[in-house]
Formats: C-alpha cells, sequence, structure tokens
C-alpha cells in the first residue's frame, strides 16, 4: 500500500514542523507550506491526501483555501483553530471541512484524527451503511434498524445521530451539536441537545441506562462510540 500524502498548511512554522515530523514519522508523506497562497500551489502540485489547515493564514485566509480546495476536489481537510476562532470553525464545517482540532492540540490527538479521517474516506468506517452490532444506520436513505427493526427518529433525531456516528470518538458539546444539525427551533438551546440524546437512547440503545453508542462526556457533551470491529 502506498504510503498516504499529507499536505500541513500552517504559517507557524515551529508548529508546522513539528506536524511534519511525527506524522512522518508515523508512515506519512508530509509536506508543509507556511501561508495559503502557497498551500494552494503545494495543493494543485501535489494533490495530497489529506490535508490540514490551519485558518488564519497569510496571504489567502484559510477558509478561501478551502473553499478553493472543495470547489475541485473532496479530499478530506482538518482545520487547526484557536478556542476564540468558533465564527470560522462552523464556517469551515459548512465550506465541507471534515473535522477540527483546537489549539493547543496534542500530537498523538492530530494522528488519531487523520488515522479516522482516512478510514472512513477508504471505506474501512462506512459512511453510507454503518453496522454496530444490533444497531444499523442507512444513512442514505436515513432510516435505523435496531435488531433488523426499524427504528423511526424525528428528523431531528436522525440529522445528530448521523452527525455523532460520522465523527466516532470526537466529542462534541451541546452548542455546537446545535450548529451542526441546525436546530433553529423557538427552544433551541444547548440542554435541547440533552432531551434529543434521552429520546435517541430509548430508541437506539439496548440499555438506554447503560447506553453504549452514544456516551456522555461529563462536563464536556457527547460522543458516540465506534467499539472496535464496529
Amino acid at each position: 500500500m502506498s504510503m498516504k500524502k499529507i499536505l500541513v498548511v500552517e504559517d507557524e512554522r515551529q508548529i508546522a514542523r513539528m506536524v511534519q515530523a511525527y506524522l512522518s514519522r508515523e508512515g506519512y508523506r508530509v509536506e508543509a507550506a507556511f501561508d495559503g497562497e502557497e498551500g494552494w500551489t503545494r495543493f494543485n502540485e501535489g494533490r495530497p491526501d489529506l490535508v490540514i489547515l490551519d485558518l488564519m493564514l497569510p496571504r489567502l485566509h484559510g477558509l478561501e483555501l478551502a473553499r478553493r480546495i472543495r470547489a475541485g476536489s473532496d479530499v478530506p481537510i482538518i482545520m487547526l483553530t484557536a478556542r476564540a476562532e468558533e465564527a470560522d470553525r462552523v464556517a469551515g464545517l459548512e465550506l465541507g471541512a471534515d473535522d477540527y482540532v483546537t489549539k493547543p492540540f496534542s500530537l498523538r490527538e492530530l494522528a488519531a484524527r487523520v488515522r479516522a479521517v482516512l478510514r472512513r474516506v477508504e471505506g474501512t468506517a462506512p459512511r453510507e451503511v454503518m453496522e454496530l452490532g444490533p444497531l444499523k444506520i442507512d444513512f442514505a436513505a436515513r432510516e435505523v434498524y435496531l435488531e433488523g427493526k426499524p427504528v423511526e427518529l424525528t428528523p431531528t433525531e436522525f440529522d445528530l445521530l448521523a452527525y455523532l456516528a460520522r465523527h466516532p470518538g470526537r466529542v462534541f458539546t451541546r452548542t455546537e451539536l446545535l450548529e451542526a444539525i441546525q436546530e433553529r427551533s423557538y427552544a433551541s438551546l444547548p440542554r435541547t441537545i440533552d432531551s434529543h440524546i434521552k429520546n435517541l437512547r430509548h430508541k437506539i440503545e439496548p440499555d438506554p441506562a447503560s447506553p453504549q453508542f452514544i456516551l456522555t462526556v461529563h462536563g464536556v457533551g457527547y460522543k458516540f462510540h465506534l467499539a472496535e470491529g464496529g
């Protein structure tokens, strides 16, 4: 199997070099660019398998670079953002970024995100139909089955489940989940997510009191648990 090629676009050279060195040791071919225009040039020259993209870039903003990439390619993008860049982070996800990592981050975490995104792209974690023991999610048909029996979900419940399932292991705050499912009702407060999660668990968990799919991360939010081999 050929080595996957990763392009890191990050204007802080020390961070870029650290990421480049770490991912190289993980078995990837890694190139670095230090501003948006250079990133765009290297992307067109090399056509990487994945792009790690800082948003706050000189010469060409990360969001514009992401927009250009998405205009002609579905290559996965992982954004690097500062904690104060929530609006840009949401905009990046809406443009089609696959994941984001908030600075400061651990290189180990970033490498795990890279592996997870590449697995999804390669199909080892199916994007259209996901089967996890008794639970089956058909993303294209917007259907869910438990023990082979159809589960009736509201549109919001399905959107929430699908978003979590497409990002296994990723911890989301309630606010991030509201933004992701574009909940716009009068009750679209962060705690609204708790009610949706409670309803989902009663519908999809074999034992709602001891959930195995949608897990609570106390003090933060929720994540979807993808068991090994699932």
